[in-house]
């Protein structure tokens, strides 16, 4: 089953024009990632995908519905975090999820949803003495609480410290097993390729690169880097590099093979690449190629 479904989506804003006509799905159960600078269209295909926006061309249906037309339906399938999200500074961190369960169908229990984002030891805080992370997992908990088909989470993980995006990545990936779908914006580009499946960027509000996300980046050329050694020639070299100050770079579908091909002409002339790196394609090498 799909859960998300766009083709050739339009959307301007005062005469400009912030999504120009992209086209993705993403199938149930998928965490996917759109991705892009800001400014290249996320936020805005975000709120069409919400029914907070209607689309200007295309078509958008959201677990089988026109998310606009149908939101009050759609609404009670999805759950939203967005980048910043109203609270009331002088309420509980219970007392805030026992509000948001008054408006909401079959919500879970106050105390699962607080587990579930990590906050059952800070139920009786006030939210303006949260941190900046915590304020974010109070957003995940309230996105949580009508058990979601769909999910959509605007740079969850913003402000967390490591061990809270941490479990916030498990509490996701549990969430994606169990059947939820997940459609994932951040700039935290390891987040996302740890996390999602597939994956889209936007930039100037075009699709400039998608696909299934381990296909994508092994696809991709990988990167050797050493520093250059004292009086030698990168024309010397057995492959050919591009020099970046004093560090030379190797672009290679099989980095391994080229980094031994390297290590045994510097061993031959008695060289040394002192600070060797090899690594394969990542998603940040494919977000920086493809968004300029």
């Amino acid at each position: 089953m799909t859960a998300i479904e766009v083709t050739g989506l339009r959307k301007s804003h005062q005469g400009f024009e912030a999504v120009k006509g992209i086209s993705f799905e993403v199938p149930q159960g998928q965490i996917f990632a759109l991705l892009g600078r800001n400014g290249a269209g996320k936020t805005t295909t975000i709120e069409v995908l919400a029914g907070f926006q209607r689309a200007d061309g295309g078509t958008v249906r959201v677990l089988g519905l026109d998310p606009y037309t149908d939101r009050a339906a759609v609404r009670q399938r999805t759950g939203i975090m967005l980048q910043e999200a109203g609270f009331f500074p002088d309420l509980t961190v219970a007392q805030t999820v026992d509000t948001w369960r008054d408006f909401t169908a079959a919500p879970r229990p106050r105390d699962e949803a607080l587990e579930l984002a990590g906050l059952a030891g800070r139920r009786d805080t006030k939210v303006r003495q949260l941190s900046g992370g915590e304020k974010r997992r109070l957003d995940l908990a309230l996105a949580l609480l009508g058990r979601p088909d769909l999910l959509f989470l605007d740079e969850p993980t913003t402000g967390m410290d490591p061990e809270a995006r941490g479990n916030t990545w498990t509490v996701i990936r549990d969430l994606a097993r169990q059947g939820t779908t997940i459609l994932l914006t951040t700039h935290y580009l390891e987040e996302a390729q740890r996390l999602a499946s597939a994956m889209a960027i936007l930039d100037a509000g075009e699709i400039v690169a998608a696909g299934d996300m381990a296909e994508t980046l092994a696809a991709r050329s990988g990167r050797v880097a050493f520093r250059l050694p004292a009086n030698v020639d990168p024309a010397e070299l057995p492959l050919p590099v591009t020099v970046e100050g004093q560090t030379a770079v190797c672009r290679a579908d099989d980095p391994d093979l080229a980094a031994q091909t390297l290590l045994t002409w510097a061993a031959g002339r008695g060289l040394r690449l002192a600070g060797l790196e090899v690594r394969t394609a990542t998603l940040e090498d494919l977000f920086l190629e493809s968004a300029r």
